[in-house]
């Protein structure tokens, strides 16, 4: 492939000797990688690990993923390893034990969210955030496949979260930029760079970060990445942060097998993922911490406050509170038709987003009141949270699992009029509804599978029990 001869005159001034290593890792096929959910999946893979990311794992080719049942149940994610380097800022400067408020501002399609929720304890929130709606709507697909229960998926412009002042203790900014890290994985990448396309980017990323500033507490922690090697779009832009803003620079931990490389460029030190280096693709990430005194707790709220956020009446909540493990930590909530659970330690927290934002959606979507008769969503099958003994259950094999997925008729040889959770290999998949002998197949439509199947399925051994 041809590139930018401004591009590859940048890198050899950046790379010195190594720029020949580098332009030869750009013709390789790219890793495959992969992180499990430790909610849902206690299986250990005899796999190469992601050296700083716990539940990371090489896979030695790239098998086609969406015909794997236990991806759409979300037992893992499939994610590119550098961006996985974020787990390392957490545990290195975050108080994960700590309930938090945290933002994944540019969330879609939901590599990051995931991670978080994973990371963060579960009296804490995070917020998942994406401008553009129907990224947002693949974004909170792959947030309920997750699981987790106290994320809030949001579609809003990083300027709305101005209304929501000293409200995020951390903040994921993975801002949208050249894409010089992607180019052996992305051709269109390529086409479409340009220096001037860089600068544009750049100054993107200033009007973001400017944008998004103020939501952050004192003493907060901002994580800042790209997948680009460009200086504009990188160190640049923190020390125009720093200067603007007076954001302190942190150092992070490395261990040297990692190969990722510490860059110092005007007093911010950044780290560089090239694929000469490392097993992964180009990404670069900084840590910096808002300096000021922390707001106190009672800090811009009022006395007296209306909520937005209505309760569920004691006779939907008497129906519905058998469905989930341990049903008193969470407040039951209804808007229009649906019922959801939100853990109690958040709504305070969730109603001043739905106050001030577009939320899609918060906590888990239990249940849509139908008549005199609730009807089980397909968040609540996925939820880590399900109590899966309040329900028949229904084992399917790999080529049910797939007619399901693909939402097609499947019958099970069994008879009666209840709805039935479907399972594979004990992780359930959804909902199908029991009449007669018949199954109706109540899988979100926007949701299905849409690839022909092949007649010899692939194998997903290394990634099951």
């Amino acid at each position: 492939m041809e590139y930018p001869t401004t591009f590859t005159e940048r890198m050899q001034r950046l790379l010195g000797n190594g720029y020949s290593a580098f332009m030869d890792a750009l013709q390789q096929a790219p890793p495959v990688s992969v992180r499990l959910n430790r909610a849902k999946t206690s299986f250990l893979p005899n796999l190469d690990r992601v050296p700083w990311a716990a539940d990371g794992y090489y896979l030695p080719q790239r098998p086609a993923f969406t015909l794997d049942p236990l991806l759409h149940a979300g037992t893992y994610y499939v994610q590119e390893a550098s961006s996985m380097f974020v787990e390392q800022a957490l545990r290195q400067v975050v108080a994960l034990d700590q309930p938090l408020h945290a933002l994944d501002l540019c969330g879609a399609p939901g590599g990051k969210s995931t991670h978080l929720a994973s990371l963060l304890s579960k009296d804490s929130l995070l917020v998942s955030n994406e401008v553009i709606r129907s990224r947002a709507s693949i974004l909170a697909e792959n947030v309920a496949k997750w699981g987790s229960g106290n994320v809030a998926v949001t579609c809003n412009d990083p300027r709305d979260f101005g209304r929501i002042p000293d409200f995020f203790d951390v903040m994921v900014v993975d801002a949208p930029c050249s894409g010089e890290g992607m180019f052996r994985k992305d051709p269109q990448a390529v086409a479409e760079w340009s220096e001037e396309n860089v600068k544009l980017c750049a100054q993107r990323q200033q009007r973001i970060l400017a944008d998004v500033w103020g939501a952050l507490k004192p003493g907060g922690i901002l994580i800042y990445s790209t997948c680009t090697w460009n200086e504009q779009e990188n160190e640049a832009n923190m020390a125009w942060l720093a200067a603007e803003e007076k954001a302190e620079p942190l150092h992070l931990d490395l261990q040297p097998e990692w190969g990722v490389v510490a860059s110092q460029q005007q007093g911010i030190e950044g780290y560089r993922f090239y694929p000469h280096q490392v097993q992964g693709e180009g990404f670069f990430m900084a840590v910096v911490r808002k300096t000021g005194e922390a707001p106190s707790p009672n800090h811009g709220k009022s006395k007296k406050r209306q909520y937005k956020l209505n309760k569920a009446g004691k006779k939907e909540q008497a129906l519905v509170q058998d469905w989930l493990l341990a049903p008193e930590e969470y407040v039951w909530l209804q808007h229009g038709e649906v019922i959801s659970a939100l853990p109690v330690s958040l709504f305070e927290a969730a109603d001043e987003l739905y106050q001030n934002l577009y939320v899609l959606y918060a906590g888990t979507e239990v249940a849509e009141v139908k008549g005199k008769k609730l009807k089980p969503l397909q968040a609540l099958a996925l939820s880590q949270g399900l109590q899966k003994a309040a329900f028949e259950t229904a084992e399917l094999d790999l080529e049910q699992a797939l007619r399901y997925l693909r939402k097609e008729d499947i019958r099970l040889g069994t008879n009666g009029i209840d709805w039935v959770l479907l399972q594979y290999k004990g992780t359930p998949l959804g909902w199908a509804k029991q009449i007669g002998n018949r199954m109706n197949n109540y899988y979100p439509k926007e949701w299905r599978i849409r690839m022909d199947l092949p007649q010899e399925l692939p194998d997903f051994s290394l990634l099951q029990q």
